[in-house]
Parts: C-alpha cells; structure tokens; sequence
C-alpha cells in the first residue's frame, strides 16, 4: 500500500509498515442502513467452500478429487493425521469444532457398501484411534461419527467416500454458530495436526 502523492506512506515515515487500521480502532464503512448495536465478525475465508473451493467438478478418481490427492502430498501439507493400509485420517480443512477429523479410504469409493472388509476394518480401526488422540490432546466430552451418503444427505465431496468425526465439548454450541453461522477456532489447522499426529494411539 502506498501514500498519495501530497501524502507519504506510513512505510515512508521510520520504517513501520502502514497498517489499514490500528489495532484498538473499529473500521467503519461509509454506506446506507441503519445503525443497530451489533459489532459483525466477519468470516471472508468462509466464502472459499461457498463458492465450492476443493469441491470436485465430476465424480471421477483422481487429481480433482482432494481425497485422491492428498495421499500423494506429505502429510503436514495435507493435514493428514496417520495413514492406515486401507485409509488414513485427515483434518477437516473446514471445521466444525478444534480436531474435526475425516476418516478416508484411499480408494474412490462413494458408497458404504462398496467397501471391501479390510476397508471397513480400516475405517472403523482409524475412527476407535482418532477418537482417542482427540481425547488425548483436547479431553473432549463427546463426539459426533458419521458420514453423508450422498449429496442428498449432505454429503459435500459425494463421490469420495469420508467419515466424520468431531469431538464436542458442553457449550460448544453457543449464539456463535447457532444464530450467527459462524464457527470461532482457537488453534491453526497446523498445530492441531501436530498435536494428533504426536498423540497418535
């Protein structure tokens, strides 16, 4: 960012960077409404999943597929947990709660029944260890296991088959999420791998 041309930049004046707002300051947008006694959260980066960032275009294997990619990725870029024979688990890149974990077979595969038995051993094997780092690191009260069979059920990558699963804890669900639709997360995605990935059964 720079300064007008009668103005210098705040990077002009010693050295210190300009900001586009002091920390303690509340920006206001200059527009038309009505002024209510709400402050907004803005949550931009959501827009990404809105508009269907990661989300394949066809239901076909392969590098449009993220579950299909990032098994070939190392796994802190990835944000994959632990690799099983048959699956590996993988942080939620759009989290509901701190350590929402996706259990994922390596094979492209949409439905539940398509599964081979070693497959559903793995899923079953990497959800029981999941749950434990997860408890490990966080102490979590509960959890939320399942998976969406479907875009009619919800399900976001249809094609791929994943497991969810998200630990809860009382009172995590607040006005945030429930009247706002916004999720606040204390920790980056990165040091939350690290830590499940350390505290790994």
């Amino acid at each position: 960012m720079t300064g007008s041309p009668d103005q210098p930049s705040a990077g002009d004046q010693g050295g210190v960077p300009e900001s586009p707002y002091a920390p303690d300051e509340v920006v206001v947008q200059d527009g038309v409404g009505v002024p209510d006694p709400f402050m907004r959260l803005w949550t931009p980066h959501r827009m990404a999943y809105i508009e269907g960032e990661n989300k394949p275009t066809s239901g076909a294997a392969g590098s449009g597929c993220p579950f299909c990619r990032l098994p070939g990725l190392p796994d802190a870029d990835a944000l994959i947990v632990h690799r099983g024979e048959a699956a590996y688990a993988v942080l939620n890149l759009y989290p509901y709660n701190p350590g929402h974990l996706m259990v994922v077979p390596y094979r492209h595969v949409a439905d539940y029944t398509e599964l081979t038995d070693a497959e559903v051993r793995d899923v079953s094997e990497l959800t029981r260890q999941a749950m434990q780092a997860v408890r490990t690191v966080s102490g979590a009260h509960g959890f939320n296991i399942g998976m969406n069979q479907g875009e009619i059920a919800g399900a976001g990558i249809a094609a791929h088959l994943h497991q969810h699963v998200v630990p809860r804890w009382a009172g995590d669900t607040n006005f945030m999420p429930a009247i706002a639709h916004t999720k606040v997360l204390p920790q980056l995605l990165s040091e939350t791998r690290a830590l499940l990935a350390k505290s790994w059964p």
